[in-house]
């Protein structure tokens, strides 16, 4: 499916005069690529599927939404790559060349994968990230050891970092796939740069300036 020049991931967008407020859209996108990546039946993965689950926890009528869920399927994450059939379910009601057809339900592709572990409202973030590093590339590989320790030891900082990475790709600064988190050297964050030199800076420290440095920290959070 081609993708129109124009056509750009939102889960990060906000409103401009609403400080971090994300918009419909980024709240939507978002929606729907939690409920792909959890372990959701097939029939709650489909177009009307997943508008009844967002419609849901919104207290609203699904139909009034599916338009947009439609929307941001077939011409967003399908497109992109992001999201793909996985497969149809019969249908017992409605015309027979549909009966036939079936109605799809959808999955993450690799791509998609590492797209949710940027999103914090999902739960099962460690089992996708060791589900997308099986399917790495070789040449994907080279972080996957210290992605996999700095997870046990420093979860935050695992996923901000690929929250940066994910939204320099929908900022369009980085190309997601070959994963490199080397890329994010294309792109200005002062949050990483600060927390390279305290790293930096702390191990270079005695052991009781170390713990000084601990008990500092742990006064402001």
């Amino acid at each position: 499916m081609k993708v129109k020049p124009d056509t750009k991931l939102s889960i990060f967008d906000t409103f401009k005069t609403k400080g971090e407020e994300l918009t419909g859209e980024a709240n939507r996108q978002r929606a729907i690529i939690t409920i792909l990546a959890s372990n959701a039946n097939p029939a709650e993965r489909t177009r009307t599927g997943i508008s009844q689950r967002i419609a849901k926890v919104h207290g609203v009528a699904w139909k009034n939404i599916y338009s947009g869920i439609f929307r941001d399927l077939d011409e967003i994450l399908i497109p992109m790559g992001i999201a793909e059939e996985h497969g149809r379910l019969p249908l017992k009601r409605g015309p027979k060349a549909l009966q036939e057809k079936g109605i799809p339900y959808y999955h993450l592709t690799k791509k998609g994968i590492l797209i949710a572990l940027s999103i914090s409202e999902i739960k099962n973030r460690e089992k996708l990230l060791n589900e997308f590093l099986a399917q790495a590339e070789e040449n994907e590989r080279d972080d996957e050891k210290i992605l996999l320790n700095l997870l046990k030891t420093s979860p935050n900082f695992t996923y901000s970092v690929l929250q940066k990475y994910v939204k320099a790709f929908c900022d369009n600064k980085i190309e997601l796939l070959p994963f490199d988190l080397s890329n994010l050297r294309k792109i200005e964050d002062e949050s990483l740069t600060i927390q390279k030199e305290i790293i930096k800076t702390f191990l270079q420290l005695s052991k009781q300036d170390k713990e000084e440095v601990i008990k500092f920290l742990n006064k402001i959070a």
